[in-house]
């Protein structure tokens, strides 16, 4: 109680309203921050996730700027109010804020480190998703079905997280097909390779391939083509799969490739003959 009343006598009451107001204005201002990189990563596509990175930075320091500032602001900083404040609030405060400022530490080892970047296609404890803020306490994930996973910095010191862009607006995909063993597989790997020469999400300055193998896929034989591509940016992951999936399969069809006998084949009941 004593030690109360000592912190307290320390306090600056117009200090602390000054430091409430900065705090106030400094969030509205990291929000009209955000807004503005964001619509300049819109302007400026082959820019954006280097302006995402700026833009982090920016709002990163505003916070750690405030949070000086009103330290300052709220309390007389003399020897007595040190000794007070480091024998009080570094037994009680200090101990019921040591997860947030673990994950505090924790954010600014990851902006040092860069096991990742803000834009940057992330897997981590089960989640798979853009990277769209980093923060003091925590970095926000949106998954690829719109759900926001927030995680606590301190986290990503002793679990894996896999970046599958490493800050690059490019990144490699790939792309199942099966076809029976009995096809004509020259033939197969021909149309699913035309069809990523041809798709305009497909970037070609890095190399890519279709890799052919038998494999036993669902309990049955199959002849897998993997086609492995870089897609021009990580916010069209999933649309050249549907795009080049399509033209595939249409083309199978044209040229009588078949998929997997299991799936297609049956016994004619009045001949007996396989189909």
């Amino acid at each position: 109680m004593e030690g109360t009343v000592k912190i307290y006598e320390f306090l600056r009451p117009s200090g602390v309203v000054t430091a409430l107001f900065l705090i106030a204005l400094v969030w509205f201002l990291n929000q009209l921050i955000a807004g503005f990189f964001v619509r300049l990563g819109n302007r400026f596509t082959e820019k954006r996730l280097r302006i995402q990175q700026i833009g982090t930075f920016v709002r990163f320091f505003n916070y750690i700027a405030v949070m000086i500032a009103s330290v300052f602001l709220s309390f007389q900083l003399s020897n007595e109010m040190l000794f007070a404040l480091g024998g009080t609030i570094a037994v009680t405060v200090g101990f019921a804020l040591k997860d947030l400022a673990a994950s505090i530490i924790a954010g600014i080892t990851i902006l040092i480190d860069r096991p990742f970047q803000v834009g940057d296609r992330v897997s981590f404890g089960g989640y798979y998703g853009e990277i769209k803020e980093m923060g003091l306490r925590s970095v926000r994930l949106v998954t690829l079905d719109d759900n926001l996973v927030t995680i606590p910095n301190n986290k990503f010191l002793t679990e894996i997280a896999a970046s599958g862009n490493a800050g690059a607006l490019d990144m490699l995909i790939q792309m199942d097909f099966f076809v029976g063993a009995d096809q004509d597989i020259g033939r197969a790997k021909s149309i699913v390779s035309e069809a990523i020469a041809t798709s305009p999400y497909a970037y070609l300055k890095k190399p890519w391939t279709v890799l052919v193998n038998q494999v036993i896929h669902e309990n049955y034989f199959a002849v897998r083509l993997r086609a492995k591509v870089y897609v021009l940016d990580v916010r069209f992951e999933k649309t050249p799969e549907s795009e080049v999936n399509e033209r595939v399969l249409a083309e199978f069809a044209k040229a009588g490739v078949r998929p997997p006998a299991v799936l297609h084949r049956g016994r004619d009941a009045r001949t007996g003959d396989v189909s």
